[in-house]
């Protein structure tokens, strides 16, 4: 068969699977363009002159943050350096993520769901959908590059210059191309959507840890890691674009060799087949509650050690704390002062914001993927038998509601005992994990705000991650840009008390949980009384 024939139709599809997503890729492209564009102008404003900017770059000198956020230009560290430095390989990551999924949806969820074959049943070619996608994927990354480059240019902020901005911007972009060639990939060797975001983001994941370590202890390893390219582009400073052009290279080798592996394998078959289940399933697994386990169970254990992982990687910084917030005034006033309370104790309650948002998201994912399963007319067969609808979204609602506990829990527990290991008069452990389990409250309020919107607006699923991130903005930036107070109250994190600063009272806490819990009940009542799609 001809090239031609193999390709056939690949500009129809690529509009096809535009229009399909006219709504998911610009809210990406949105989100990581907002993120990345408000930081320099806060920067700006937050580290006036060069001298507080070298106090914040011998803080970044820490081990530990040198492997959160990378290496950087500390010797000249102006704005466009600093946003570099801590904003570029996070934001990279999530670029990356934004492809996982994006290629995902359309290479094995296709594939899983019966469309692909639907497709090849047209006059189109055999590898015309995977290169629409991988085309909608480059047309994605050029748009991110341009709007995050152009963007950062037109700040208008004297460090940050044409070449840099647009280094910056292809950065972003050349890694969210690499990670659709690494899920474009894995589409071919899975057989199952789970499977493919999983081991991909086992590889985004791994490179960014190889590359902590390795920035700690070995720069030059680094270079393994695709992330490691990222930090050595040096955005802002020397603006080396090889890196960058590598990364480039290596996405369209991948996209190659994904062609190839789609060309010689069977539809809806992969080249690393599922192992044979058992012949009898367990009395757990014949339930809802436990078949719903069962299909979390990769994803629960991988956010499980990445929580414990992002606890003590915060944990290991405290060890600097006292001193840096001493010795810079501006990062002291963000703070809320708290009489007979540490510097350190007045930095948990902005640290554990974030980390319960983050422990917000796997309870959230593990309730709609009850959402996900009835798109895919999947409950059907399990409610044709003897269970209800009450048992069904009940088994899920209680692996969410434990899922919210262990997550916040592990966070705790991996913060507390880095700090434990580096700080002379350290946290106990009492003080760090109730003001983690402070939140645990407004965590069932956003499980019971998802649980609700399944059983009444299920077409809406998607609005609770808007509200996570509304949640995120409004308390982690509010102090930077002096919202007022009201805001923040309108979202549940905003009622709880930031412990250790603040006296923990028993109502707010109580009404949270009344209140998270209605809305558990209420979504169940909508369930059971609405049709399925």
């Amino acid at each position: 068969m001809s090239l031609k024939n193999l390709v056939a139709k690949t500009g129809q599809l690529s509009r096809f699977i535009l229009r399909l997503d006219r709504i998911r890729i610009p809210l990406w492209l949105v989100g990581i363009s907002f993120f990345t564009l408000i930081v320099p102008p806060a920067f700006k404003e937050l580290y006036a002159s060069q001298q507080e900017r070298d106090v914040m770059a011998e803080t970044m000198q820490n081990p530990a943050m040198i492997a959160m956020v990378g290496p950087g230009d500390l010797a000249n560290y102006t704005v466009g350096a600093m946003t570099a430095h801590q904003m570029l390989l996070m934001t990279a990551v999530v670029a990356g993520l934004m492809s996982i999924l994006l290629v995902t949806r359309h290479t094995r969820a296709d594939e899983e769901d019966g469309r692909i074959e639907m497709i090849r049943s047209l006059p189109a070619g055999r590898l015309s959908y995977l290169n629409a996608t991988l085309i909608v994927s480059l047309i994605t990354c050029i748009v991110l590059a341009l709007i995050n480059g152009v963007g950062l240019y037109g700040l208008g902020i004297e460090s940050m210059d044409l070449e840099g901005s647009m280094l910056y911007g292809t950065a972003l972009g050349a890694t969210a191309l690499f990670f659709a060639g690494v899920t474009a990939i894995f589409a071919q060797l899975t057989e199952s959507s789970r499977g493919t975001i999983g081991y991909s983001l086992a590889v985004l994941l791994g490179a960014y840890l190889f590359r902590g370590i390795t920035d700690v202890s070995n720069e030059s390893l680094s270079w393994i890691s695709p992330l490691g390219w990222v930090t050595k582009a040096e955005v802002y400073s020397a603006n080396n674009w090889w890196p960058i052009v590598l990364m480039v290279g290596a996405s369209f080798v991948l996209f190659v060799v994904a062609n190839y592996l789609n060309a010689i394998r069977d539809l809806e078959r992969g080249f690393m087949p599922s192992k044979p289940g058992r012949k009898y399933a367990s009395r757990f697994l014949q339930s809802p509650m436990g078949l719903a386990l069962r299909l979390q169970k990769t994803g629960l254990i991988a956010w499980a050690v990445g929580m414990y992982i992002l606890g003590a990687s915060y944990g290991s910084v405290f060890g600097d704390m006292e001193g840096f917030f001493q010795s810079n005034e501006m990062m002291a006033q963000l703070l809320q002062e708290a009489e007979g309370a540490s510097l350190t104790e007045q930095f948990l309650p902005m640290l554990m914001v974030v980390i319960t948002l983050l422990a917000t998201v796997p309870p959230i994912m593990a309730i709609n993927k009850l959402r996900g399963e009835e798109k895919k007319g999947r409950l059907d067969h399990l409610l044709g038998r003897a269970v209800s609808r009450v048992e069904l979204m009940g088994g899920y609602l209680i692996i969410s509601i434990l899922n919210g506990f262990v997550m916040v829990s592990l966070a705790a527990i991996g913060l507390w005992s880095a700090a434990a290991a580096v700080m002379d008069d350290p946290l106990s452990f009492s003080t760090v994990y109730g003001a983690a389990m402070g939140y645990y409250p407004a965590i069932l309020v956003m499980i019971g705000v998802a649980s609700f919107i399944i059983g009444f607006v299920p077409k809406w699923t998607n609005f609770i991650w808007m509200y996570v991130l509304f949640s995120f903005f409004v308390l982690y930036l509010g102090g930077l840009f002096d919202f007022p107070e009201w805001v923040g109250k309108l979202t549940p994190y905003g009622f709880v008390p930031q412990a250790p600063i603040e006296e923990v009272t028993f109502m707010p806490l109580f009404l949270l949980s009344v209140l998270g819990v209605a809305l558990i009940f209420a979504g169940l009542a909508g369930f059971r009384r609405r049709d399925l799609e």
